[in-house]
């Protein structure tokens, strides 16, 4: 019998899949590399809020690790480090290869920008008193979540004479911070009887920015002029300048260890800057790749990766056309050589609300980076599906490089759905998969990852462009 069951364990051990908790599957040290990794993340997440900050973030690294700026009229040698920024939000972080472009690139590409409340082109106005904000939200959002969370003010105005004044107020030790109210409970029975979408509208999220007037005097608006006048003499504007800003509300927290074991990160922004900065990190560590490896972080891809800073634009297929015109290349014989990782979140199996996983194909916390094959909705709509060879390929990469990974899919079959920029890749024929880091209470303010996984996408990214 003890010999029928050891036969057993050892053919289960041959044909089953690892499913055990990542700590079990890892040293001691890889432990300490990733909490150290972590360190360092959550230092990103703190200072780059925003997109741009992002980006001034990604700059900053890489001219620190010898990037330069990109320039079309020289000539590259393996090695090479370069950069190129799109309109403050986006930024691709070139490494020449030995090969340069002719056997395709290695695409490592996560988005920067996150759900947030962006003030409308007229936002300022009173009521009753009070100086407020108008917002219009940015991605998508359980707009319940926002009330009553502390808020900071970032981005920029340009003024008519061509300069950008950089805001930022509610970081700082002793800023102020800004908030949407909400109702009390003793006059919310209306509200709480209705559903959460009729309870809580997008006209509902005016931020509380002011309440004492300019001075004694008797006019209308005074406490919109007491705020318009801290502005003033802050930052120079005035009431038009709103008019040329890109200024948002994000939560004003910074990024925290979670847990009494400290084995997660709890902050604002993970989807996707958790996969953004060990992308950016993995591109600082490639030294010499076979082929050329290009991160890109880019933007908008919370609302569908439209516009010039998208993933809808043409500014990397750009960028890899003038690298490919330098090896003599046409882009489209690159592309359909390349291969990318599209480095983006999924969600983690919440056992709190398993109705909404199924939990044989779910990502889990603490189980490393997850695969996910396709995203979309339904039957398979709005989504790119990695082939079966490709999987393999990125299986047999992650394996014979000790990464710890899992697979996933994006909740329940028919409970909803959600799409990555994996899609728009595909569509230049390139092989494709999302990979990326297992997330709780995502969207939300302050969303949940584990220092295990975060440190387990770096390392596949790292080893993706190495290989």
């Amino acid at each position: 019998m003890e010999k029928e069951k050891s036969q057993a364990k050892q053919l289960k051990e041959k044909l089953f899949m690892d499913k055990k908790h990542g700590m079990l599957q890892i040293s001691d040290e890889e432990a300490v590399k990733a909490d150290v990794f972590c360190d360092g993340y959550k230092d990103f997440l703190n200072r780059a809020k925003t997109e741009r900050e992002a980006v001034t973030y990604a700059v900053r690294a890489a001219q620190a690790h010898g990037f330069t700026e990109y320039d079309r009229t020289k000539t590259y040698q393996a090695g090479d480090r370069v950069y190129v920024v799109n309109r403050h939000k986006a930024v691709m972080l070139a490494v020449i290869g030995k090969n340069g472009t002719k056997n395709g690139v290695r695409l490592g590409i996560a988005h920067i920008d996150s759900p947030r409340l962006d003030l409308k082109p007229n936002p300022l106005y009173e009521s009753n008193d009070l100086a407020l904000f108008k917002t219009h939200y940015y991605g998508g959002i359980k707009k319940y979540q926002w009330p009553t969370v502390p808020l900071a003010l970032h981005g920029v105005v340009a003024m008519k004479d061509g300069s950008v004044i950089d805001v930022c107020i509610g970081e700082e030790e002793g800023d102020p911070c800004l908030v949407v109210t909400d109702l009390l409970p003793h006059l919310a029975v209306e509200q709480m009887s209705q559903v959460m979408t009729k309870a809580f509208t997008g006209e509902h999220l005016n931020v509380l920015v002011g309440s004492r007037p300019f001075n004694r005097d008797e006019e209308s608006e005074n406490v919109k002029l007491h705020i318009l006048h801290i502005l003033f003499e802050k930052y120079g504007m005035t009431e038009e300048d709103f008019l040329s800003a890109d200024l948002t509300m994000v939560p004003a927290f910074k990024a925290k260890d979670v847990g009494l074991d400290r084995s997660m990160i709890g902050s604002y922004g993970h989807d996707d800057r958790v996969c953004a900065y060990p992308a950016l990190m993995a591109a600082m560590d490639v030294k010499a790749p076979e082929s050329t490896v290009i991160t890109v972080l880019t933007d908008r891809e919370e609302i569908g990766s439209d516009g010039n800073t998208g993933m809808k634009s043409t500014y990397l297929a750009d960028f890899i056309a003038d690298l490919a015109q330098a090896d003599g290349m046409a882009l489209r014989h690159v592309m359909a050589k390349s291969t990318c990782l599209s480095a983006d979140v999924n969600a983690a199996f919440d056992p709190t609300y398993a109705s909404a996983f199924e939990a044989n194909n779910s990502c889990y916390l603490n189980k490393g980076a997850v695969i996910t094959k396709y995203t979309g909705s339904g039957g398979k709509y709005s989504t790119s599906d990695a082939s079966a060879e490709y999987m393999a390929q990125i299986r047999n990469l992650l394996d014979k490089n000790a990464v710890l990974w899992q697979t996933g899919e994006l909740g329940k079959v028919d409970g909803g759905g959600g799409g990555t920029i994996a899609k728009f890749v595909a569509n230049w024929n390139a092989d494709v998969v999302d990979l990326g880091v297992p997330v709780l209470s995502m969207h939300a303010p302050f969303e949940i990852v584990s220092k295990l996984d975060v440190y387990a996408t770096y390392r596949a990214l790292y080893v993706f462009y190495a290989d």
